[in-house]
């Protein structure tokens, strides 16, 4: 197909600016910065061939530099039997004798020339003398921050009510520093394109001349030069698809883009500019259907792929091999279900060893109450679920009283009125100068407070305009609400209760206390503060959903309803929400306002003296990682989470490898480093296998987002990562920019992966071992190509374990199985 004759119009252009589209993932915001696969428009190619793909048309690195792999070789991390396993799925042609091939290692040159696809502006930039690339980079990226900008920017210089590419074009032809820059007739040029995003599309790709088979990684490699604002254009899009809406936010941007490509091709327009663009056109063509990029890079990616090997084969050892507690002869006193969270895994070993009465379990951090949720005196909540989902009820804050709740709205009213009108005292154009003055005088006892850490640079915003009473008696109100769609009908209680303990395999044998525990973090001046709150819950903290889940299942009406279901929970049995603070490593029992449901004083205090024993042992373990050995290690951790200048307050989900779907007593005593997602499943009280398509269809999609954001931020930081903490800008309250200008960045900082001296994140694809049998998990990839391409494409391993919890199965693609 030649792009230079008229297409059919809409559907034609739609069609192929799709093709780059595609590509790109979506960024959410930092309200609520929650893990993302930043390759999932790539899935239903082959890992090593996706990596190939971005590596060609976007200079994306696929793994860490050889030195890595080199090291780990050195250490016996990577075995030569990992290697030769290695050679068996590699197709690049590659000698295929391991002495051979390590022999050749040393000689291997890593800065060899390769080919990467340019843009015209690149192109440009080699050309000029001006870095056009970097301009449109810069130009496009400041417009962008002020058309997306959520409040942060005290003047709006934006119009929003046009949509993305007529805001763009409407700005940009009265925008005089291009001309300024050398590009003369930029205005006068704009204003002859048309204002429709696919006619405009359509002109540039005509004037372009883009061979058909250059044209996917030609678009793809575009947005990637923008890939932050791009990615944050595809949320828009990812969220009016889950209500059912119609956007073309990415496609408009990407028209944004092309016209940008073809008004430096028009208004640059010099018999030098021509030629270079045409020859890069030929050798992109040529290059792009190679199988290869050179010796470095197809070795690297063996390298990786036995490295991935290797951590396979000592997940699957400690698994098969390694003692684990014997089953409890009598039934817990104590049940605690925590979130799949890798760092729920070592506070629950470790609750586990300072109590053997309590029992622990695994499940999804929003324990499948899919809530959007409105704390005290706001008008808008958060969504209280997976970014998959969307929230089935909306549930409200309360105290209880209605004359105390009226009194807290109003104080917390004023206050939030008082605090935006002394905002922008402190930074209006005028009055800052004042402030600045006299009144920045009176901030330097606090400044020293903040600094060592007595005190928060800002009021929590939970704490935020109540007392200590009011926020103690703080709760959730899921009656229905009078005059608006808040609150839960008894009939969905009863559906959502037995849904959520279906999906536990809690259904008997209750305890006389099940915690719920949800869990969030506790840190300050930290931009990225979300991505260590729950993912499952949409990057926020699982209070409000561990607050639901135990008021709905303490319900009499509810317990009820349940028996009708064959579910029967004792009238002894207390659920108590909590919280686990992954800073910390504090857990915070909540009352939830029923006073039929109250734990006997010996009991709490029992429970309370068990929690506190796991927190503290837990800190020290995690010390050792954050490198903390002399002093009161318990004070250094707490003290992090208070700390201003703290880059590395907590170390996340780094480490994130294995996802284990299994009975808690195949795990129980064996100790993953807080590397593993742990999910209870008890396959044989899985009526029609319905929980587990539920595992696998979203805790299992969710926790390969997971992994492979700490993937591609650990592998190629400067494209999939936000660089360097200390010298990130907020930017429009949405992402950050890394210095004064450039793109949004995605992905998470450095410090999140790095420690300074060795990587604490190392790139490992996601290890998932599923105790149920092999032929019920080919029906459920069978019917979902999404989870299929996942597995069959390797961005996910998949193993099955028998009936005594060992791994004894692997899948291999296309629904076939080996045995291990």
């Amino acid at each position: 197909m030649n792009l230079t004759q008229k297409s059919d119009k809409t559907l034609s252009i739609q069609s192929l600016l799709n093709k780059g589209v595609s590509r790109i993932a979506p960024l959410w915001s930092l309200d609520s910065f929650v893990a993302v696969n930043l390759y999932l428009g790539l899935a239903d190619m082959k890992f090593q061939d996706a990596m190939l793909f971005l590596h060609k048309s976007s200079k994306v690195e696929a793994t860490l530099p050889l030195s890595f792999y080199l090291n780990a070789l050195h250490e016996d991390i990577i075995s030569k039997q990992d290697l030769k396993e290695a050679f068996s799925k590699d197709g690049s042609g590659i000698v295929k004798e391991v002495d051979e091939f390590l022999y050749h290692l040393q000689e291997i040159d890593e800065q060899e020339s390769e080919f990467k696809l340019l843009t015209l502006a690149e192109v440009a930039s080699s050309i000029y003398s001006k870095e056009w690339s970097r301009f449109m980079v810069d130009r496009v990226s400041f417009w962008a921050s002020a058309y997306f900008d959520k409040d942060q920017a005290l003047w709006d210089t934006a119009p929003r009510s046009a949509s993305l590419f007529k805001a763009w074009k409407k700005e940009a032809e009265i925008d005089f520093s291009m001309e300024a820059m050398g590009l003369k007739g930029f205005r006068k040029f704009l204003r002859s394109l048309p204002d429709n995003h696919l006619e405009a599309a359509e002109v540039a790709l005509e004037k372009l001349k883009l061979p058909e088979g250059l044209v996917e990684a030609y678009l793809t490699g575009l947005l990637m030069t923008l890939n932050g604002w791009s990615g944050f254009a595809a949320r828009i899009d990812w969220d009016a698809k889950l209500q059912n809406k119609d956007s073309q936010a990415l496609e408009e941007f990407l028209s944004i883009l092309l016209v940008w490509e073809l008004c430096l091709k028009e208004l640059l327009e010099s018999d030098e500019l021509a030629n270079a663009w045409n020859a890069q056109k030929v050798k992109a063509d040529i290059q792009l259907k190679k199988h290869n990029v050179n010796t470095a890079f197809n070795t690297q990616l063996i390298m990786q792929e036995a490295f991935d090997l290797a951590n396979q084969r000592k997940l699957i050892t400690k698994i098969n091999t390694e003692k684990v507690s014997q089953s409890r002869e009598n039934k817990p006193k104590v049940q605690a279900i925590f979130c799949i969270d890798v760092r729920s895994e070592l506070y629950r070993r470790n609750l586990e060893a300072a109590n053997h009465e309590i029992e622990t379990m695994g499940f999804a951090g929003f324990f499948a109450f899919p809530i959007k949720y409105v704390p005290l005196a706001y008008h808008e909540g958060s969504s209280q679920c997976p970014v998959l989902l969307t929230p089935s009820h909306t549930v409200k804050e309360g105290l209880g009283n209605s004359e105390e709740e009226k009194a807290a709205v109003a104080g917390r009213t004023l206050r939030a009125h008082l605090l935006k009108a002394w905002k922008s005292f402190k930074l209006g154009a005028i009055t800052c100068f004042s402030f600045v003055g006299p009144v920045g005088l009176a901030y330097l006892p606090k400044l020293f407070s903040d600094s060592f850490g007595f005190t928060r640079p800002i009021t929590h915003p939970d704490v935020s305009g109540l007392n200590k009473k009011q926020f103690q008696h703080k709760q959730v109100n899921i009656n229905e609400g009078k005059g608006d769609a808040s609150g839960i009908p008894a009939q969905d209680r009863i559906q959502m209760a037995a849904g959520a303990l279906k999906a536990m395999s809690l259904t008997e044998n209750f305890a006389e206390t099940v915690l719920i525990v949800g869990h969030g973090s506790s840190t300050v001046n930290n931009p990225h503060a979300t991505g260590l709150d729950c993912g499952a819950c949409g990057g926020n903290t699982g209070e409000a959903n561990a607050k639901v889940a135990a008021t709905i299942l303490n319900d009499p009406e509810v317990r009820i309803g349940l028996q009708t279901m064959g579910i029967s929970i004792p009238n002894t049995t207390v659920f108590v929400a909590a919280l686990h603070d992954t800073t910390t490593d504090e857990v915070k029992l909540f009352h939830t306002g029923n006073e039929a449901f109250t734990m006997k004083e010996e009991n709490l205090k029992q429970i309370q003296f068990s929690l506190k024993l796991a927190g503290e042992t837990s800190r020290r373990e995690r010390a050792v990682r954050m490198k903390l050995t002399k002093g009161n290690i318990n004070r250094k951790v707490l003290k992090r989470s208070t700390d201003w200048s703290q880059v590395r307050p907590e170390w996340g989900l780094a480490g994130c490898s294995s996802f284990i779907v299994a009975p808690r007593k195949r795990t129980e005593g064996l100790d993953f480093k807080g590397k593993a997602f742990m999910h209870s499943y008890n396959w044989q009280k899985d009526e029609n296998f319905a929980v587990l398509e539920l595992i696998m269809t979203a805790p299992m999609v969710v926790t390969s987002w997971i992994n492979l954001q700490y993937y591609a931020s650990t592998v190629d930081n400067k494209k999939f990562g936000s660089g360097n903490k200390t010298l990130h800008n907020v930017v429009g309250g949405l992402g950050v920019l890394e210095g004064f200008g450039g793109d949004l960045r995605v992905g998470l900082p450095y410090q999140s992966v790095h420690d300074g001296e060795q990587f604490q994140h190392e790139p490992q694809r996601l290890n998932v071992f599923i105790e149920a049998p092999i032929d019920e998990m080919s029906k459920i990839l069978a019917k979902n190509d999404t989870i299929k391409q996942l597995c069959d494409n390797e961005w996910i391993y998949l193993f099955g374990m028998n009936d005594d919890g060992k791994v004894a199965f692997q899948y291999c693609g296309d629904l076939q199985w080996d045995m291990i």
